[in-house]
């Protein structure tokens, strides 16, 4: 018993930090997304219009990140209501970018802090823990489509009833001639007579 709980909290660990790998890197290349279509339509087609640089770069990488974690991230855990995950995706997006946002504004206005390093610092951290609230809300709300996968589901059943075991399937290859299903009207035969 114990040995399969273990077993099965190191599979759990292991599929939870794949995912947290997956996002780490979809957030990254959204990162460089954004500040690098913000950086080129600022010297380019939206140049002395930062903000609408920002903007857009900004929609373009939450497109990108809606889109790499629908496909990648969280695949096995997709809704079947497209229209209502791209929904909360959005706005767990704006959440955060709040979350971000109030970290800087906290330090420079209730606080007081006029120096730009310290302000970006605390943009950081802000960042930082939108972050940490944007996983868990896709993990837990956004993407929480049940996964099909037998392994996940015996894991679900071990965590809401650790008592029970989940029943392993004998594969085909592994039973004895004498334990095959039998024709439907016909006795099984002892293994000899086969």
């Amino acid at each position: 018993m114990i040995t399969r709980f273990i077993s099965w909290l190191r599979s759990l660990a292991s599929a939870f930090w794949r995912e947290v790998a997956k996002f780490g890197t979809v957030g990254a290349v959204a990162f460089v997304v954004d500040n690098g279509l913000t950086w080129f339509f600022m010297h380019s087609i939206m140049e002395g219009s930062p903000a609408k640089a920002r903007f857009a770069g900004a929609t373009i990488a939450t497109l990108f990140s809606w889109v790499a974690n629908r496909w990648w991230t969280f695949r096995h855990r997709r809704q079947t209501n497209v229209a209502k995950e791209f929904t909360q995706f959005i706005l767990i997006n704006g959440v955060g970018i709040f979350i971000s946002t109030g970290f800087t504004w906290i330090a420079r206005y209730p606080m007081g802090i006029t120096d730009n390093g310290t302000l970006f610092l605390a943009g950081v951290v802000g960042i930082g823990v939108a972050t940490i609230v944007r996983f868990l809300a896709y993990r837990y709300w956004v993407f929480n489509a049940v996964p099909a996968d037998k392994a996940v589901e015996d894991a679900m059943e071990l965590t809401l009833h650790p008592e029970r075991q989940p029943a392993e399937p004998v594969p085909e290859q592994a039973r004895p001639r004498s334990q095959s299903v039998a024709e439907p009207g016909k006795p099984l035969k002892p293994q000899a007579e086969q």
